[in-house]
């Protein structure tokens, strides 16, 4: 069983090129989606999200803007890829021990994500997810479906699941946003336009609407969804207000 420490925030690295390309003109590497993808997560990271465009975005990789649209729909569709690589980046670790050792190896990948690109992380809390009942962070079907299942093999009932998956998102989504405040990253919506072409709904999993959302490969959470499709909001505040009062209480 791999320790606590070696399954904690691991660096979240871009997936290797595709073998293969063909160079461009001038000795200029081919472009492809996930180079695209790649150079605007690193233009993000040093400029930030409202630097972005898909005129900032060619200049950066050295091609005229309209070379992007061969392999991105716009600057919409590039921000839903980027919160795909970010949450592509989790290594979410298989069987462990414990439920808790899972939650604290869940909670540092996360965090670990939101230190190494604190300007892009907001787009995981303010992009559309999946469907209307994921939560950010932990937004993706993927990772959904590895959260839930591991906590039912670790005999959790299906609403004592579900309701651990919304409030550990809440706390990671409160702290972590606060983290990347302080960090100097902007946390409110993007002022700049964000409908300049279409997201690519439906070829990844952090991607589309609740209408045309495929549950077919996810068996935890078409069992779950009733149950993460009620809204508890109202009793899940009272319950992590109690829960700061008993904290604050033994500091007094």
């Amino acid at each position: 069983m791999p320790t606590l420490e070696r399954m904690q925030a691991h660096p979240v690295t871009p997936t290797a090129a595709a073998s293969g390309r063909r160079p461009g003109r001038r000795g200029r590497p081919a472009l492809d989606r996930d180079r695209i993808i790649t150079a605007a997560l690193e233009l993000i990271d040093e400029t930030g999200v409202e630097a972005l465009s898909m005129r900032s975005l060619g200049k950066h990789l050295g091609f005229e803007a309209m070379a992007l649209y061969r392999h991105v729909e716009g600057r919409e569709d590039l921000l839903e890829a980027v919160v795909d690589r970010l949450m592509s980046g989790l290594e979410l670790p298989p069987d462990p021990d414990t439920w808790q050792e899972y939650l604290k190896v869940v909670a540092h990948q996360v965090r670990g994500l939101a230190q190494q690109h604190p300007r892009a992380f907001p787009l995981v809390a303010t992009r559309h997810p999946a469907a209307p009942w994921l939560r950010p962070p932990l937004r993706s079907l993927d990772v959904v479906e590895h959260f839930l299942s591991t906590l039912r093999a670790q005999g959790w009932s299906p609403t004592g699941a579900v309701e651990a998956y919304q409030a550990f998102s809440s706390f990671l989504l409160g702290y972590l946003l606060l983290e990347a405040a302080n960090a100097g990253a902007p946390t409110g919506p993007s002022d700049a336009p964000l409908d300049e072409g279409q997201s690519r709904t439906g070829t990844s999993p952090a991607v589309g609407h609740d209408s045309d959302t495929d549950l077919s490969g996810y068996p935890v959470l078409r069992e779950l969804r009733p149950h993460l499709e009620e809204d508890r909001t109202d009793a899940e505040f009272a319950a992590g207000l109690t829960s700061v009062l008993d904290r604050l209480s033994n500091l007094k």
